[in-house]
């Protein structure tokens, strides 16, 4: 199966696109901080979930599926420093925390599928 065919993969990219949107309306101030971190690790989980499954061996997409777990962990957590920080911006910030919540239970289940194949 194609890493595009997985519906974790799909909903991940569609997250990092709407982050990738909405740090255009971060104020220029946090355009090279903040606004690039959130970026970065938005990205960083729908490209570790192709890197996994491009990869030869169960063991190693595991792996790749954990990385791109602390990314979304880690994006999580920018998410909330954003809501502190600009709190005027709650409503366009509040679907985000239910599209990480999605994909966290979606890798959760792919990594405990790929574990019983070991």
């Amino acid at each position: 199966m194609s890493y595009r065919d997985l519906i974790v993969w799909q909903k991940s990219k569609i997250l990092a696109v709407n982050i990738y949107k909405f740090t255009d309306y971060l104020p220029s101030k946090a355009k090279f901080s903040l606004a690039e971190q959130m970026n970065r690790a938005a990205i960083s989980i729908p490209s570790n979930i192709a890197e996994g499954n491009g990869r030869n061996s169960t063991k190693d997409y595991i792996h790749f599926l954990y990385v791109a777990k602390g990314s979304l962990f880690e994006l999580l957590t920018q998410i909330e420093i954003c809501l502190e920080v600009y709190p005027e911006l709650k409503e366009l910030i509040n679907p985000f925390f239910y599209q990480c919540e999605e994909v966290r239970r979606m890798l959760i289940k792919l990594i405990k599928q790929l574990k019983l194949k070991l």
